[in-house]
């Protein structure tokens, strides 16, 4: 029963989440295609990220360790789980509308922050513009957040699933649009961006109030449950904080280098995509999961839920990882190689592909690790991690920058989050027996690299094949067809054949979900 709820949970997560990083990436190959790795282009991924770094920071980073867990016990001990919703949407948005305007006037501060390289050029000016325009949908994003958090508690996971969706479909539509008539197409896009945080907003408002919670800002008070997620939340918005000042390194390392931002952009899209799908989807389900299972005292089934999520995550991404290793510059140069984006851009993004594929299994295995900490209340040990990892990124970042040029931040991307992992796994295992991966895992986990580097073999000797398709038109489609059919089915085929998962296993959870 624990595998099949986690299954079923993982698919209708991992479904929405998979078309929405489909649309991300024709979201990026339109923005590629139309703007290159130029100025704007540029100006716009720095804008658009800034509201989307604080998301990070104030909603994912804080609402999943902190609120969730609360809320799950409050629900399921019929506790005022709904006044506790309410207090805490009411003064998350009144902090939030404050923290808008203050960034309004910050602006200049915050692209410096970001991207100090744009201090001498045009692109500055441009990214203050694009930053104002784009940075109220923190407050849009962050209430959603809070609103899928319930959802998630509650065992609904389809709105809070889909609501990204939204976002990709209304950039590519604002896209399109401009092309058509003509507009400016990045200040278009950038007005999009607030747009589709009220949509994503709403969609998951309307979800919620038909669960029964229905959440409207109200004067905002300070409860002592609330002080409790303050505390609880701090250290989770600091270790969130640090992980952002990750990502500010690399870009800061990336923002001397022309043209650096874009590829590790959209380098950054290729590896997201299982890193969402896989990652980000088992995260959501775990935690409410493994909440519920130590507050009834089932350490048994926390163990085996564990092992099975950490599983999961390890088939689906260890050939993710070896696919963007081996053969990365068919997959950029199809994707991403058309317009205003060529092939030495290419190039440029292929190596930065590569190199986080070196670092997506431990991404996805913090998603797997950090609900151990965060069901029973700790936010402060991961915080500690997010330290260590903090430090070995900008040690990589700045001191690589001089040898290997823009490359060094994703070679600092994942070094830190292997070592944020380790450090991790290690915290659990010193929990007790409750909170360590099973012998199965262990198990197939071996037979699951072995499959995964089987398969990059395949693809690679398939690519020497068909290499001179990639550079004929309209063939490079197919011949990333039947790259990516011959990856896909020689890991499978491989993998069944050692034991390193059961087809039979996924067929009965596909029927179950």
């Amino acid at each position: 029963m624990a595998r099949a709820g986690l299954m079923r949970g993982f698919l209708t997560v991992g479904g929405w989440t998979l078309a929405s990083r489909v649309l991300g990436f024709v979201r990026d190959v339109m923005i590629a295609a139309t703007l290159g790795a130029g100025p704007v282009a540029e100006a716009f991924l720095i804008a658009f990220s800034l509201p989307n770094m604080f998301r990070r920071f104030f909603a994912e980073g804080t609402l999943n360790p902190a609120f969730v867990p609360m809320f799950s016990k409050k629900l399921e001990r019929g506790e005022g789980a709904l006044e506790f919703a309410r207090d805490a949407f009411s003064g998350l948005a009144f902090f939030l509308i404050l923290f808008t305007l203050a960034a309004q006037l910050a602006m200049p501060l915050l692209v410096l922050a970001m991207a100090s390289g744009f201090a001498e050029d045009e692109r500055f000016a441009l990214t203050v513009l694009f930053g104002r325009i784009a940075f109220p949908y923190i407050l849009f994003i962050a209430l959603a957040a809070l609103l899928a958090g319930v959802l998630n508690a509650t065992g609904r996971f389809m709105a809070a699933a889909a609501a990204p969706v939204l976002l990709n479909v209304l950039l590519i539509g604002a896209m399109a649009l401009a092309g058509w008539l003509g507009l400016d197409v990045g200040l278009v896009l950038v007005w999009t961006v607030p747009v589709a945080g009220i949509a994503q907003m709403g969609l998951v408002w309307v979800a919620a109030a038909r669960a029964g919670f229905r959440l409207v800002p109200r004067r905002p008070r300070m409860t002592p449950e609330l002080r409790r997620l303050a505390v609880i939340a701090a250290p989770a918005a600091l270790a969130g904080g640090v992980v952002q000042v990750n990502l500010l390194i690399g870009r800061q390392v990336a923002s001397f280098f022309d043209g650096a931002i874009a590829w590790l952009s959209y380098a950054d899209r290729l590896y997201q995509l299982p890193l969402g799908v896989v990652g980000v989807a088992i995260g959501v389900v775990l935690l409410p999961d493994i909440t519920r299972r130590l507050a009834a005292g089932d350490e048994a089934g926390g163990r085996e839920v564990l092992s099975r999520a950490g599983e999961l995550a390890l088939a689906l991404t260890i050939p993710a990882s070896v696919a963007l290793i081996m053969v990365p510059m068919p997959l950029v140069q199809v994707l991403f190689e058309r317009g205003a984006f060529g092939a030495d851009d290419s190039a440029h993004t292929a190596l930065a592909v590569a190199v986080y594929g070196l670092g997506l299994p431990a991404f996805v295995l913090q998603k797997v690790l950090q609900p151990v900490y965060f069901a029973r209340g700790d936010t402060r040990t991961p915080f500690r991690f997010a330290l260590v990892a903090l430090v070995v990124n900008a040690a990589l970042a700045v001191g690589l920058a001089f040898v290997v040029g823009y490359v060094a931040a994703a070679i600092a991307t994942s070094a830190a989050g292997w070592a944020m992992t380790l450090l991790l796994w290690r915290g659990a295992w010193r929990m007790g027996a409750h909170t360590r991966f099973d012998r199965r895992f262990w198990s197939r986990a071996l037979r699951i690299v072995i499959a995964s580097w089987s398969m990059g073999a395949v693809m690679l000797g398939v690519l020497i094949v068909i290499g001179p398709m990639f550079g004929t038109g309209g063939l490079r489609y197919l011949a990333l067809a039947i790259l990516v059919g011959s990856g896909m089915g020689s890991y499978f085929l491989i993998g069944q054949l050692i034991g390193a998962f059961r087809l039979s296993e996924f067929r009965a959870a596909l029927r179950r979900g």
